[in-house]
């Protein structure tokens, strides 16, 4: 397994009002806020990190909630869907609580085996509940509301929506080491043996697809984890090999991070399981204040007044 991508590592998207965000990840579905900081290169932006007890790699779903920010549409060249592991059995649970709570969704369907829901969030982002057909478990974070029976997992699969997807499966299976393994008219499903879970693209074919808008509801890019630095370099050196254009080094403080735009036009990013989340609060204690990354630490108090409140 040496040198090899982990799977997936986090996926971050685009929101508009944070309170609302906030609300929708850690209330409606259940996740644990893992890390409050703000965005690297804007610091009167948040930076959300919704995951799951100790924001583990392959469950981590971040968010730049802009309050103005102009509604994104999905399209081609970019992350379109976000699928996330549950227990089997709860997808009638959650299709309940959606119903309850006024959460856009869609029937129960089935896709390669496994049973679906997809759903949207306040924001437009659409994201899909998996009943796994592989044994997953990962323990999700529980809430009052939200018990261990049904509690979201981590991330199942990510899905690309490519005007053609050679290029793109190229990148999968001769640099990161994935393999198709099904296929669904114009939607592939390419996996990693490195790793059980948040193992899975799929890479949905749409020829006459117009080029998405990355703006609000919409994904980002899409981080694959990786062991250590050592491992990032390794991947490195395969994308320049491609003739791809990708970044040095970066620190974000709880990972290493890596950015290039794969051929179909999705910004992927390579990212370290280490050093993790709890460098700055203790494991306890994560998500409840606000972070700064060094070079805004003498900043804080004009980034704080400037920042909503969120409660």
């Amino acid at each position: 397994m040496e040198n090899k991508i982990l799977g997936l590592h986090h996926i971050t998207a685009i929101a508009g009002d944070a309170q609302r965000n906030y609300d929708f990840y850690t209330k409606t579905l259940g996740f644990r806020l893992v890390k409050k900081t703000v965005n690297f290169d804007d610091p009167q932006t948040y930076h959300f990190y919704f995951g799951n007890e100790e924001g583990t790699p392959g469950t981590i779903l971040t968010f730049f909630p802009w309050a103005n920010v102009r509604p994104g549409k999905n399209g081609a060249g970019m992350a379109t869907e976000i699928g996330y592991s549950v227990p089997q059995g709860s997808l009638d649970f959650w299709k309940a609580r959606f119903e309850k709570l006024d959460v856009r969704h869609d029937i129960i369907s089935e896709r390669f085996g496994e049973k679906h829901l997809a759903f949207q969030d306040p924001d437009g982002l659409w994201l899909n509940l998996i009943e796994a057909k592989h044994q997953d478990n990962r323990k999700g974070w529980n809430t009052a509301e939200i018990n261990a029976d049904v509690a979201i997992k981590g991330f199942h699969t990510v899905t690309l929506t490519l005007i053609d997807i050679k290029a793109t499966a190229a990148i999968l299976t001769e640099v990161f080491g994935y393999k198709q393994i099904e296929q669904d008219g114009n939607l592939y499903r390419y996996q990693t043996d490195a790793v059980e879970n948040a193992a899975l693209v799929d890479l949905l074919e749409m020829p006459q697809a117009q080029r998405g808008l990355n703006a609000g509801g919409t994904n980002h890019h899409v981080a694959f984890r990786v062991k250590n630095d050592e491992v990032l370099m390794k991947i490195r050196e395969k994308i320049v090999a491609r003739g791809l254009q990708i970044t040095e080094k970066i620190n974000r403080d709880y990972f290493f991070s890596l950015y290039f735009r794969e051929p179909g036009g999705v910004l992927f990013e390579i990212a370290t399981d280490n050093p993790g989340f709890a460098t700055d609060e203790t494991l306890e204690n994560l998500g409840s204040s606000l972070q700064l990354p060094d070079q805004y630490e003498a900043m804080r108090d004009q980034i704080e007044k400037g920042l909503p409140e969120i409660k």
